[in-house]
Formats: C-alpha cells, structure tokens, sequence
C-alpha cells in the first residue's frame, strides 16, 4: 500500500503535466514555431534550393569554349608613296605585314550532330575556329550558317563527344526567376554567374534588328558571348549576347536571346544554311497621337505609319502608299512597326497577306504577296 501511492501520484502528476502541455499548444501554437525558429537552419530541406549545383551540372558540359583567329593584311604608310619622300629618303616600304587577330567567346552544344549554337559577333570574320572542351585538346570547327539580323549562328564540330544541352521553353520564365549565366569571361575558363530575370521582351536597343532580349543581373562579361543561360534546373533558357557597360565590364545589365526565338533561327539555318524571313518592301513607324491628329484621326488611333514604299516591290504591287496607316495585319489589330515587322518576318513567302490601312480616314483592305527579305548588303 505504500509502494502504491507514489506510484500512483508520479502518474497523476505526469498525466496532469501533459495535459497542460496540449492545452498550451493548442492555445499558443507559435510556441512550436519559435522553438523551430530558434533552431540551426537545415543544410539540406525536403522542397527547398539550397545550391545550383545539380543545375550547373546538368548543362555546363554542354557550354563550349570557342576560339578564333582572322589573318589581316597591314598596308604600308600612304607618305611612303609620295615620289619625293622616296627620293631624299630611299623607299623604306616593305611587303605588307600580315597580322592575326585572335578572338574568343562560347557556345552551346544543342544536338548529337555536334551543332553548337553561338552569337554571329563571336566567329564573324574569322579564317579558323577552334573549340575547346576541359581537359581535351581544341578541334576545328566550321561555319553552317549565320543570322545577323538575330545575331546567331551554327558552327558544327565533329571528332568529339559532345553532350547536347536541355532546351528549356523562355517563354514560360518570369522576372524574378533565377538564372545562371555559363562561360568563358576573358579566357579564365568555364565560370558560372547567378543572377535574376530583370526584364523580358527588351527590344529596339540597337543590339540587332529583331530584338526580343531576356534581361539579368547575372554577370556577363567578354568571352560569354555565345554562351548559356540557363534556370534553375539546368535548361539553356538563352544565349549570352551583350551587356550595357561604360568601362567594358559587367554593371548588372545583361542580355540573352531567348532559347525560342535562337531555336527557330538554328532550325532554319541547318536546314537552309539561312534564315528565310518574309517582307513586303514597306517601311514605317509607329503612330504617334499627334500623328494621327495630323492626319485628322482620333488620337487614339493605333497602327504603323507607312514611311516609304519600295517601288516594284509587293507593297507597291497591292497599291499601298507612304501616308498609309496599317491597322490590321490578317484582321489582327497592328501595335506598333517593330511588332509588324515581326509578324511579316515570320510568314513564308508566297503567302497573301491580308493588310488594313487608312488612308485619308477610309478604311482599305489590301492583299499583299509576301517574299523573301533580301539579304542585307555586305559591308566592304
């Protein structure tokens, strides 16, 4: 009987503290989180990030390296063909000296075939191209094609193993996304950057002459041109194009051509050797409300002012006029000149174009045979 009654008060006693316990939790709850609170962090946590390797993993193989070289001719000084010079001072000419520039950037790998995807800047110009792996010797390369309205391009290289990277959908991605930018800044050697998404859609920054950039943070420098940007489970979302800086380096200003947008030009390009674009022989810019006022319209009147029209050309053949204002392309309202040569890039040639305009405050269809853009001239 006395053994029996300690016993029995420790269990009462027990029994009573645990019953305050549930009832303090389940008044106060936070008191579970603040002691959770109070706790170390884990390293690792079932459903959260705690490192980028897996995503580097996953693409940096694909990330090349590529190298170029251009054999340029230096004539000699124009006063060493002046007669006189030559007679009080003999003719110190000599052969031309010859010189080579070298130039780097990257690449990348985007199928079995060894196709690797780059910006045109990066190998334009250039008599050798060269790419180069970690721990593998450098292998030539060679020119199937480039865009330098996007500037892009398609250099293959064969003879070596070269995983392709993930394509991932850019359109998808939001501002605020994290991104990692892979490549080789200044010849250092394959390096990744991490940043955010700043901006989508960036265009008209006289980068190219259809723009659509992706905008980062993630730092880019010489060298990244034509490499990898990729989120955060290792997919190529764009390709490493320019930076706005003053001194030459990264100020957190980065562009990237969106993967959709490189993948339709690639497509063309392997299997054109071009990309085949559709025009209409017509310039034009956007609509201003004074404008429009000037042309007696409202002044929310939306369309593509219709600057010059190419004579012989399709537009010319339809019967549009400069003083024409497009509002619809195939019964789509027309936002602005850069989004209607867009639109007019991306249809084959050969297809009618059903185009509305204004013209003296009437509304006008036109059917527009759309050809192939003509190749821009050569600088010489």
């Amino acid at each position: 009987m006395k053994i029996q009654r300690p016993l029995l008060f420790l269990l009462v006693s027990v029994g009573s503290g645990l019953a305050a316990a549930l009832l303090l939790l389940s008044t106060w709850p936070e008191l579970l989180q603040r002691d959770r609170l109070l706790s170390p962090p884990p390293v690792h946590d079932a459903g959260q990030v705690v490192s980028w390797a897996d995503a580097v993993a996953a693409a940096q193989d694909s990330v090349v390296n590529i190298y170029t070289s251009r054999v340029t001719r230096e004539e000699s000084k124009p006063l060493f063909s002046n007669p006189l010079f030559r007679q009080y001072f003999g003719d110190p000419r000599s052969a031309p000296r010859i010189r080579r520039q070298q130039n780097l950037g990257s690449g990348v790998v985007i199928d079995d075939n060894g196709y690797i995807l780059t910006n045109h800047h990066v190998i334009s110009g250039a008599d050798e191209i060269f790419i180069s792996t970690e721990g593998q010797a450098p292998v030539r390369a060679r020119v199937v094609g480039t865009d330098p309205e996007t500037d892009l391009a398609v250099i293959q290289a064969s003879g070596k193993d070269l995983p392709p990277a993930r394509l991932g959908n850019s359109s998808q991605q939001r501002v605020g996304d994290v991104v990692l930018a892979i490549g080789n800044p200044f010849g250092v050697g394959k390096t990744v950057t991490q940043g955010i998404i700043s901006a989508m859609d960036r265009q008209q920054l006289g980068l190219a002459i259809y723009e659509d950039f992706i905008q980062t943070d993630a730092a880019i420098n010489q060298g990244n041109s034509g490499g990898a940007l990729i989120n955060a489970r290792g997919e190529v979302i764009g390709i490493n194009t320019a930076i706005i800086s003053r001194t030459g380096g990264s100020h957190g200003i980065g562009f990237a051509i969106p993967i959709n947008l490189a993948r339709q030009v690639m497509e063309q390009i392997i299997r054109h050797g071009r990309v085949i674009r559709g025009w209409i022989g017509a310039g034009g810019a956007d609509l201003t409300p004074s404008m429009a006022k000037t042309l007696g319209l409202p002044e929310s009147t939306k369309g593509v002012y219709v600057e010059s029209v190419l004579e012989g050309g399709p537009a010319d053949e339809a019967g549009m006029e400069p003083g024409d204002v497009i509002v619809a392309i195939d019964g789509k309202p027309a936002k602005s000149a850069y989004e209607v040569m867009s639109r007019i890039a991306s249809i084959p040639p050969g297809t009618l174009l059903r185009l509305t305009v204004l013209r003296q405050g009437e509304r006008m269809p036109l059917q527009v045979k759309v050809i192939e853009r003509p190749s821009p001239p050569t600088a010489t």
